[in-house]
């Protein structure tokens, strides 16, 4: 089974019209392999994504850094799947880690999240991952399972479901899973789908790598079997997102 390569930049809270307009310009400049060796898909924040969605090349999508778990109403400050879809963003991030720790975002909220998100017609990021405690605990797989599960309850269909594998320890850190340590939780999450969804999910369902990706590693984390592609943060506002981008051409030559 091949998985299409994908790549998404998660901007975060960063960014002013110009240094926006920056980092779109170097995209649309950039050459990278076509859409049939990789999907890449950029989220600014809220308030550029018309903007971006605007200017950027046609072979790059769009998505949104989370959704309200419902329907719109009154929930000040809050932005509904309704509205993203109305905007055509066709992709949002949910369960970013960050968003679990700083805003206590439970495994059930996200996975009502998730499919809230699906049940409108939007493509899902769908991030799960161990703190360092965690880790060092021997519970990494116990956690990103459980976060998963909630997922995968409220789930029928996954085809427009991505996950992404973020290690808390290794975002913005600096730190980076090895390629081995990647591999070895992409292939227990993709048995866990196996097990526990069906084989065709686990087969399919690509699950891509978040944590201080970069230019200089992506290659031989890209390597490995089970990793599918990447979330990256910090580097997707720098030029070195177009390296990250043509790491995808080490799956196509493998």
């Amino acid at each position: 089974m091949v998985r299409k390569f994908f790549v998404g930049g998660n901007w975060k809270c960063n960014g002013t019209t110009e240094e926006v307009k920056k980092i779109v310009s170097t995209l649309n400049e950039s050459e990278v392999p076509s859409e049939d060796v990789v999907e890449v898909v950029v989220s600014p924040p809220f308030v550029f994504l018309t903007l971006v969605k605007s200017l950027l090349r046609s072979d790059v999508q769009v998505a949104a850094q989370n959704c309200w778990v419902r329907k719109g109403g009154a929930f000040t400050g809050e932005v509904s799947a309704e509205m993203l879809v109305n905007l055509g963003i066709p992709w949002v991030i949910i369960g970013h880690s960050e968003r679990r720790s700083l805003l206590k975002e439970s495994n059930d909220f996200v996975g009502d999240k998730v499919a809230y998100a699906l049940s409108q017609g939007l493509k899902v990021i769908a991030c799960v991952g161990e703190t360092l405690e965690q880790r060092e605990s021997g519970s990494t797989m116990e956690v990103v399972a459980a976060q998963t599960k909630a997922i995968a309850e409220r789930v029928k269909d996954w085809t427009n479901v991505v996950i992404a594998y973020e290690p808390v320890w290794a975002i913005g850190t600096g730190k980076v899973a090895t390629p081995a340590q990647a591999q070895e939780v992409h292939n227990e999450l993709r048995k866990w789908l196996h097990a526990n969804v069906s084989p065709d999910v686990a087969a399919t369902t690509r699950i891509i790598y978040g944590g201080s990706v970069s230019g200089a590693n992506c290659k031989e984390l890209a390597g490995q079997p089970d990793v599918d592609g990447f979330l990256v943060g910090g580097a997707s506002l720098k030029p070195e997102f177009v390296d990250i981008i043509k790491s995808a051409t080490v799956k196509k030559s493998a």
